[in-house]
């Protein structure tokens, strides 16, 4: 086992350079002047002009631009605004808020899509089935911005049953609805693909040799059909993690949470790219590390597999 970590850890590192040199082009190779706007109407002097492509090393290649900028990133330095901030400091503020309205998404899309995905995988077809595949298609041929306007205006400020706007210090409870919202989507999908993969399971050779002698239904299910089953589940949860952190723009404009999205968001309209790369390499870091985690969890799930 600690070979195989070993080795993933080693095979991170390409992973990481390649993906990280991809974003950081792709931010600041795109056309147009980054500097435009910063002196308000009027056009920027000359010197302002020299002065800030010399600090962002913008006179550079861009090669030699993204490993000075990997050198300052392995140091913890994530790099400065235009306007003097630290982009380190920013992610610090806004980050722990995505991280957990992340968590709380993944949560509930995990209890109550796993939850739907068993009952119809293992009941089969009925009208229970048919509710869940009904459901499923509706909360994802509705966008997020819809499910989240009507759910804030029926259960926020309607029942007031929960805040219809988060502050800067939220609760559990006050991330539970743009939790809801953010996982809906993804919501649908886990219990989907749950369903198809207790189905598919169930015609397997081990279910059959398993019911042949004789054990239990209720061991039959847990430890081998659903451990089984849960494997593509998992790794659906796991990557969905960094894409609820980095794609929560919508939900957290609709509720007013001051997290990661918003900062992208801002960073774009502002043309920070020093921002924008910034969050979008820590994403990828979220990426990389839950993909280890993953793999490792394989094992626990599945004792087929084995990392010697």
């Amino acid at each position: 086992m600690g070979r195989y970590v070993l080795r993933r850890l080693l095979q991170l590192i390409p992973v990481f350079v390649g993906t990280t040199f991809l974003i950081y082009v792709l931010v600041w190779a795109v056309p147009g002047d980054p500097f435009a706007g910063m002196c308000g109407e009027r056009r920027c002097e000359p010197g302002f002009i020299q002065m800030m492509t010399e600090k962002y090393n913008m006179d550079e290649n861009i090669v030699v631009q993204y490993f000075l900028y990997l050198g300052n990133l392995l140091q913890g330095d994530f790099g400065t605004t235009f306007s003097g901030l630290s982009v380190g400091e920013l992610i610090e503020l806004r980050y722990p808020v995505s991280v957990q309205l992340a968590l709380v998404a993944v949560g509930i899309e995990a209890v109550i899509g796993l939850a739907a995905g068993i009952l119809t995988g293992l009941y089969g077809r009925g009208f229970l089935d048919n509710l869940v595949l009904v459901a499923t298609l509706f909360l994802i041929s509705i966008p997020v911005f819809v499910t989240g306007f009507v759910l804030q205006i029926l259960m926020g400020f309607e029942l007031e049953w929960f805040p219809p706007v988060v502050g800067t210090d939220p609760s559990f409870y006050d991330l539970l609805l743009p939790g809801f919202v953010l996982g809906s989507l993804s919501m649908a999908y886990v219990s989907r693909l749950t369903r198809t993969s207790i189905a598919e399971n169930t015609r397997a050779d081990y279910m059959r040799t398993a019911l042949a002698k004789g054990q239990p239904k209720r061991r039959i299910v847990g430890v081998h059909l659903l451990r089984n089953s849960a494997i593509p589940v998992l790794t659906f949860l796991g990557t969905d993690l960094g894409s609820l952190m980095g794609g929560a723009i919508v939900t957290e404009g609709i509720f007013g949470i001051p997290g990661v999205g918003g900062l992208v968001y801002e960073a774009i309209l502002q043309k920070e790219g020093v921002t924008v790369t910034g969050v979008v390499v820590l994403l990828v870091i979220v990426f990389l590390l839950m993909n280890l985690i993953i793999d490792l969890l394989y094992a626990v799930l599945d004792p087929r597999i084995r990392y010697d």
